[in-house]
């Protein structure tokens, strides 16, 4: 099964801009791969795994479903990921 470096995955999908942004956002602890807080950047990540972080103030949780091969347009990124976040805004109208 292929897997990816998790700052690379970050990057090819489009969740940060650059690669050492995403690398500081690990480090930091903001990123956790099936529950698991990761601070490696060379963490590895495949099918399957999930990726629950805080980007901007935004939780996201995303299954990963490609490791991808590079950082293409959009519309490719997202082929990359299932989006599994939360409604937050569901729960203020209620």
């Amino acid at each position: 099964m292929a897997r990816q470096r998790l700052d690379r995955w970050l990057f090819f999908a489009r969740a940060v801009k650059s690669r050492t942004l995403a690398q500081k956002l690990i480090e930091a602890g903001a990123v956790r791969v099936n529950s698991e807080r990761e601070t490696r950047t060379d963490c590895q990540v495949g099918a399957g795994d999930v990726l629950t972080m805080t980007i901007h103030s935004r939780l996201l949780v995303w299954k990963v479903l490609d490791p991808g091969e590079r950082r293409g347009p959009p519309a490719e990124a997202q082929t990359l990921y299932e989006d599994l976040s939360p409604d937050l805004r569901r729960g203020a109208e209620a």
